[in-house]
């Protein structure tokens, strides 16, 4: 497995205190991973400072968010919003008197999207107004940022910015086809991202969006980072990945991927960006974290799959009170004939499975796209463990979800301070011994 770095050992680094700035470069929604790195810096005193993709009018003309709208999302962050809005991706920019691209496919029909042709010339001309509207609302914010940051506080940048699906309901219909697809509506996920020009224009605001806001925010703080080192502070600048975990797969941790993961390629050019950075010296770490349920991740069934088994790597290592607590908690989320133990058999099953088995084996090929065979079986297994929660609205996953939220927050920012490669693996080991450590 070239290129693959997991994180073994829980770090030990100072991390962060009082006085020193944490930099949400994205805007906080509800159930995703940056939750668990906001809690870390509340409870370390940090400073926060936040980002605000901005909002869009009925026109879809972007603009700052409006003083209630600034109200709240300083309430939610639990810091000051720094009033520029970074939207990312082009998909809804286009150049004076021209097109967006969102308006040159708001028509297309889900029978059309084969024949569909682009006008690439035009597409490069929103990428060049997208990217200019975007740096000069981050270059405003940075100006702001600098004049924020104490002498001698640290720094922590953490990129947030992911996704990319171009607006319009065309895509809704075919991602939905190529995720959740069986039988007569499944549709192979290569002939949409790669046999398409649909899938091309998709693929290309992903790296805008998921990956390229990276090192437009590295690039724009170097002003800062000379400033802080100046004070006797440092910067460092965390990011989200996703690339495949291990989690416990007949006993044993096993690499283990969802497929297909369509930002999977934006998600490498993200790391790419992190080791170019590396290189200069920037203290600049991509952690490939375990599977969440999170509002996006929900588009794609199957993902929280690799979940369950976390509750086996409680217990494998060094399983406290703790560990024996969530499985309890788990239990008492299922309906009454199931146990927690039938459940993991199941799960255990699922990842053993021969179909699967191309995808686990092949770290290098990565990402890979599906086969109808795998995807009904993928979709079909994870109906039926899903049917064994007592409460759709209280999910096993839900709870599952959260511990890994708390631990990778707390893992990233012990190691981000001094992290020892440009990208790592968190696996279901070392959260499982930062949980049970921690509790």
């Amino acid at each position: 497995m070239s290129g693959f770095n997991a994180l073994r050992e829980l770090p030990e680094g100072p991390g962060y205190g009082p006085g020193d700035v944490f930099v949400l470069f994205g805007e906080l929604f509800a159930r995703g991973y940056a939750n668990g790195l906001v809690e870390q810096a509340k409870e370390r005193g940090m400073t926060l400072i936040g980002a605000t993709v901005g909002r869009r009018d009925k026109d879809n003309v972007l603009r700052a968010l409006d003083p209630d709208e600034l109200a709240q999302a300083e309430a939610n962050l639990g810091g000051k919003i720094l009033n520029y809005p970074l939207w990312a991706g082009f998909d809804m920019d286009a150049p004076t008197g021209g097109v967006s691209p969102a308006d040159m496919i708001a028509k297309v029909k889900p029978t059309e999207w084969q024949d569909f042709k682009l006008d690439w010339d035009q597409i490069k001309a929103a990428q060049e107004a997208g990217i200019n509207r975007f740096r000069t609302s981050l270059t405003q914010m940075v100006s702001e940022l600098s004049g924020l940051i104490p002498k001698g506080a640290n720094v922590l940048f953490a990129h947030t910015m992911a996704g990319g699906i171009p607006k319009a309901k065309v895509f809704l219909v075919l991602i939905n086809r190529a995720v959740k697809g069986s039988g007569e509506r499944y549709l192979p996920s290569v002939d949409l991202w790669e046999h398409s020009d649909l899938g091309h224009l998709a693929a290309l605001n992903y790296d805008a969006i998921t990956a390229d806001t990276f090192l437009e925010l590295l690039n724009s703080t170097g002003g800062i980072r000379e400033q802080v080192a100046q004070g006797g502070g440092s910067c460092s600048y965390s990011g989200y990945g996703y690339h495949g975990t291990e989690i416990l797969v007949g006993g044993k941790y096993q690499w283990q991927t969802y497929s297909p993961y369509l930002p999977g390629w934006s998600k490498k050019r993200l790391e790419d960006h992190a080791r170019q950075a590396f290189k200069q010296g920037i203290k600049a770490c991509i952690y490939n974290c375990p599977e969440i349920r999170t509002n996006s991740s929900d588009l794609f069934s199957g993902v929280e799959l690799p979940l369950y088994p976390l509750l086996s790597a409680l217990i494998k290592e060094e399983g406290s009170n703790f560990a024996y607590l969530q499985t309890q908690i788990c239990q008492d989320k299922l309906v009454d004939e199931e146990t927690i133990e039938n459940l993991l058999n199941k799960v255990d099953a699922f990842h053993t499975h021969p179909l699967m088995q191309p995808y686990y084996a092949d770290f290098d090929g990565w990402p890979k796209h599906n086969t109808r065979e795998m995807a009904e079986y993928m979709l079909e297994q994870s109906d039926l463990i899903m049917a064994l929660n007592r409460d759709k609205k209280d999910l096993v996953t839900d709870h599952l979800s959260n511990l890994v939220l708390e631990s990778s927050g707390r893992i990233m920012f012990k190691d981000i301070t001094n992290p020892k490669a440009p990208v790592q693996w968190l696996g279901h080991d070392i959260i499982a011994k930062d949980l049970n450590g921690a509790h």
